[in-house]
């Protein structure tokens, strides 16, 4: 019997978000079993208030290319936990509308609190003997999710800081007084993305001459030695910081003001610590300094779309979609790398529940230079995410983006 297929985005977009949804579509039409490839607008909640379309029928197959191309969520993205208690009322009323559009396949294309709503609709699902199979496509800058080697949208992140750091490290040096540039990247708890600032290197040597994760415990008074030493070998420096770094204490140093918020999730709104550390140089220091944050441009950038994301991206929706059809439910699809050199990866499937609520922190044994440096082992594993130049259709000397009227 023939059922339809439903796809949402959740969370922060990514350069390459819309290149899953792509996968989706295209593999979705291309077997008879699946009849129509619905879209949730805004997410899971978007969907609850009846907000949704036909993928199958409202895109031409030149907007479905642009599709793939396009930065950010095309359906819209949410933030919305899911109650905890299978047995609250929110189930029943989704399930009914699942009946009523008769819905065999959900995707859900998110990051960590995405793959949760994945996990509560597959365990309701099997409690109430429903046959809806429910997939997580995996999607993050922050490649913090366990389980699988990367996840898609971290290779054109990385790619945006590696080449944005090193046009800041051209743009510092040219002059002669010294100086200090601190650029803060996002990352909460994992330093991945503040680690592809080491590939922005041109040589040994060359800024970031200091790099901070959150992953090592950030002292004021080690680093104001460390930048020390760096003037005394420098007249220019960069420092590249991940949003989250903290002290001994679990302290973020964005603490150290009064403006920290909470949100949805209950997850801190990490912001400032560049400008506290830009302030504690100059006053330490008295040299010319400044703080960059590079903010919602790591995840927007789709001009430094990384090929190997984009195609990978695809991959991952598109194998999401045949995982559905043999039956396979509860799990993400996730990247085995088989070889570094030359690069090659495959897909597998990992249970959704050992992935949700977890965290792939950057590994210990890659930081070095007390906390201050990334080992070369990173660059092999980085490396290979960040190649390809994507050709896309460009029109008055900008790219030509899809987007929802």
């Amino acid at each position: 019997m023939k059922k339809n297929a439903i796809v949402g985005q959740s969370g922060g977009p990514t350069a390459v978000i819309n290149a899953s949804l792509y996968g989706i579509i295209k593999e979705g039409m291309a077997h008879e079993e699946i009849s129509r490839v619905y879209g949730m607008i805004n997410g899971i909640e978007g969907f609850m208030s009846g907000n949704y379309m036909d993928l199958s029928n409202d895109l031409t197959a030149e907007e479905l290319e642009l599709l793939k191309m396009t930065p950010a969520a095309y359906l819209g993205s949410c933030r919305y936990k899911l109650p905890d208690d299978l047995s609250s009322p929110f189930y029943p009323a989704l399930f009914e509308k699942f009946r009523a559009m008769e819905i065999g396949y959900f995707f859900y294309i998110g990051g960590n609190d995405s793959m949760d709503t994945v996990s509560k609709l597959s365990r309701y699902a099997s409690h109430h003997q429903s046959d809806i199979r429910f997939i997580g496509i995996p999607k993050t800058i922050d490649n913090d999710l366990v389980l699988t080697d990367h996840t898609p949208g971290y290779g054109s992140a990385a790619k945006y800081v590696a080449d944005t750091v090193r046009e800041i490290v051209l743009d510092s040096s040219v002059y002669q007084q010294k100086s200090v540039t601190i650029i803060e990247l996002m990352g909460r708890h994992a330093g991945w993305l503040t680690a592809a600032s080491a590939m922005a290197r041109k040589f040994e040597g060359d800024n970031p001459v200091l790099i901070y994760l959150p992953e090592s415990d950030f002292d004021f008074e080690r680093f104001a030695s460390d930048v020390q030493t760096a003037l005394t070998r420098k007249s220019s420096v960069v420092i590249c910081v991940s949003e989250g770094i903290s002290d001994s204490k679990g302290k973020f140093i964005c603490e150290y003001t009064d403006d920290v918020q909470l949100d949805t999730f209950g997850h801190k709104m990490l912001a400032g610590s560049g400008k506290i550390l830009e302030n504690f140089v100059r006053n330490r220091f008295g040299v010319k300094v400044r703080s960059v944050e590079l903010n919602v441009n790591q995840r927007c950038s789709g001009m430094l779309a990384s090929a190997v994301d984009i195609e990978e991206s695809v991959q991952a929706g598109t194998e999401g979609v045949k995982a559905a059809l043999k039956g396979i439910t509860g799990i993400m699809i996730a990247f085995n790398r088989t070889a570094d050199s030359p690069y090659t990866m495959e897909c597998i499937t990992a249970d959704v529940d050992q992935v949700c609520n977890k965290e792939k922190l950057f590994p210990k044994d890659w930081i070095c230079a007390n906390g201050t440096d990334i080992t070369d082992d990173f660059l092999r594993y980085a490396l290979p995410l960040i190649q390809g130049e994507p050709k896309r259709k460009m029109e008055g000397g900008l790219p030509v983006y899809i987007f929802r009227k």
